[in-house]
């Protein structure tokens, strides 16, 4: 990683990537909670708010309609991505290159998936090597989704593998490492240690409600993490732009949970 490689899609040290990849790492049907939001228009629109440093898209997204939104939205051009429809060993296709996301795209950084531990890694960890020098050159911050997954691995998301995820990120040159939460702060303290200079950013994951996701982003945060890439848990919710509000608060104003509940119509206080 580089000093300040990262800093067109921070705020004081700390993300929030509004992640919107899902169209093709999922399929639709992760717009039917919020129809609405299978429009990208919309999902553009949510990226405008003061919150989000930077909106996570494929090629084809961000040629359609980064566009019109270049002067109010950072860019963070995800440039591997495989569908839901494959049913091999976790792999993820090179869609993009550096050249075409700085040159075409406008892209203030670049976004790439790498599943340690599948057959493919070595193929993909190369693919990484390339795309990171290229993304230099240009002054491009680096992303990593740092996901281990294949055969070799039972639990995604023990501690172990999380904290060796987020040190992958800093051995092969991230800015930014995304990365699944390890079920406790302790072990979140631990990814972020081994990190290094490398930031790293919890994964959203599947919608859960108000207090149990804002608690986990609470965690993370005081952990050390230094802010979330997260869609599900915003486009699928009625109103996203609440959400967005109260992440604002715990991200970069360090509210608390009960203060940032305040943005959403969740109780402030838990039920017995």
């Amino acid at each position: 990683m580089l000093p300040d490689a990262d800093d067109a899609i921070t705020r004081e040290g700390r993300s929030l990537i509004l992640a919107y990849d899902h169209g093709l790492e999922h399929g639709p049907v992760d717009f039917e909670p919020n129809p609405e939001t299978a429009d990208p228009e919309r999902v553009f629109e949510l990226a405008t708010h003061d919150a989000v440093t930077a909106l996570a898209v494929q090629k084809g997204i961000a040629e359609a309609y980064y566009p019109g939104y270049a002067d109010e939205v950072n860019l963070l051009t995800k440039l591997n991505g495989t569908s839901n429809l494959w049913m091999g060993e976790p792999d993820s296709a090179l869609n993009c290159s550096v050249e075409y996301a700085a040159e075409e795209l406008d892209a203030d950084a670049i976004g790439f998936t790498l599943y340690a531990g599948a057959n493919g890694e070595v193929e993909m960890a190369e693919e990484f090597r390339r795309v990171q020098e290229a993304a230099r050159e240009y002054g491009l911050g680096v992303v990593m989704w740092a996901y281990p997954r294949g055969q070799g691995l039972k639990n995604d998301t023990k501690p172990g593998v999380i904290s060796y995820a987020a040190r992958m990120g800093l051995e092969l040159g991230a800015d930014i490492a995304k990365v699944k939460y390890p079920g406790d702060a302790d072990a979140m303290a631990h990814a972020c240690e081994v990190s290094g200079r490398t930031k790293v950013v919890m994964s959203g994951g599947s919608k859960t409600d108000d207090r149990a996701f804002l608690t986990t982003v609470r965690e993370a945060v005081d952990a050390g993490a230094d802010g979330l890439a997260v869609g599900r848990n915003v486009f699928q919710r009625e109103n996203p732009r609440e959400i967005l509000d109260a992440l604002e608060a715990v991200i970069f104003e360090d509210a608390s949970v009960d203060a940032a509940l305040e943005h959403t119509g969740a109780p402030a206080v838990a039920d017995d």
